[in-house]
């Protein structure tokens, strides 16, 4: 057999994982942004180009409230389990009894699902343990005004060990000489976190803070548990409509229309992301 050059032999090693990335990404999204120009539906057969005409009905309908409530979800979702998260960080690394981060972690290590049907019955109208605390009956989930505080609070419950480890790792690899350094100057501790903590701590936190931000921009399982995009499409978001779009408005078309728009949006997130990484 002929001899194999090193750049042959170097795509021959590459071909199983091309062939696996073709199949189950390249393939499926390419042919989701196509769909995305035709009508077509789950129950009936075939399909007619109409073109831009999905996405001419997503931004002139839905599209606007369901961004809307992503974001409120996405910046609710990330900033209270970051402040929480650091908080928590900065109080174990400052002497905090090590066993707590072991307990800290325990919402981290359950499944989403099993996190939302707890919380599902920790909000329940009837039987909820917060309104048997609080002594009210008030339907958390049923309510425009608080459904989407809600699903902010179980994700939050859910997400900020994550956070904590990530942001306590990075603290841990701070010079404990610059504190001693700036005590001795006279820095009182918030002197010292504004002025020795915090510019240490950027780099990391921004991309921790940016990670979790992509991540909830795509979340599904908390919001669909609890209250599946509603009442009244107040949790309604782009993970939640689209789901809702294919699987039970049956329409593909509107569905990847809506879909492509959502990953433009996704690719935005992460070209600020990979540019903080770089630098």
């Amino acid at each position: 057999m002929r001899k194999l050059s090193d750049g042959q032999f170097a795509w021959l090693l590459m071909a199983p994982g091309v062939a696996l990335f073709l199949a189950i990404i390249a393939y499926p999204l390419l042919s989701a942004l196509v769909t995305g120009f035709f009508e077509q539906s789950l129950v009936r057969p075939g399909r007619e180009f109409v073109g831009l005409a999905n996405y001419a009905d997503l931004l002139g309908g839905d599209f606007w409230p369901v961004l809307r409530n992503t974001l409120v979800f996405t910046l609710g979702a990330t900033v209270i389990p970051f402040v929480l998260g650091y908080a928590l960080a900065l109080a174990l690394n400052a002497g905090l009894p090590g066993f707590l981060r072991g307990l800290f972690l325990f919402p981290w290590v359950i499944p989403g699902v099993v996190v939302s049907f707890l919380w599902l019955w920790i909000f329940n109208a009837n039987y909820g343990v917060l309104n048997g605390v609080l002594g009210t009956q008030i339907s958390w989930l049923g309510q425009p005004g608080t459904a989407m505080a809600a699903v902010i609070i179980t994700k939050t419950w859910a997400s900020f060990p994550w956070m904590m480890v990530m942001l306590l790792a990075g603290l841990q690899t701070m010079p404990k000489e610059l504190h001693e350094a700036a005590a001795v100057d006279g820095a009182g501790a918030i002197r010292r976190f504004r002025s020795v903590t915090v510019p240490h701590m950027k780099g990391i936190a921004a991309i921790v803070f940016l990670l979790e931000f992509i991540w909830n921009f795509q979340h599904f399982d908390t919001i669909y548990v609890l209250t599946g995009g509603g009442p009244a499409g107040a949790t309604k978001t782009f993970a939640v409509a689209v789901y809702d779009t294919a699987f039970k408005g049956f329409d593909l078309g509107h569905a990847t229309a809506l879909g492509g728009l959502w990953m433009l949006l996704l690719l935005v997130l992460m070209v600020f992301y990979l540019r903080k990484e770089a630098k």
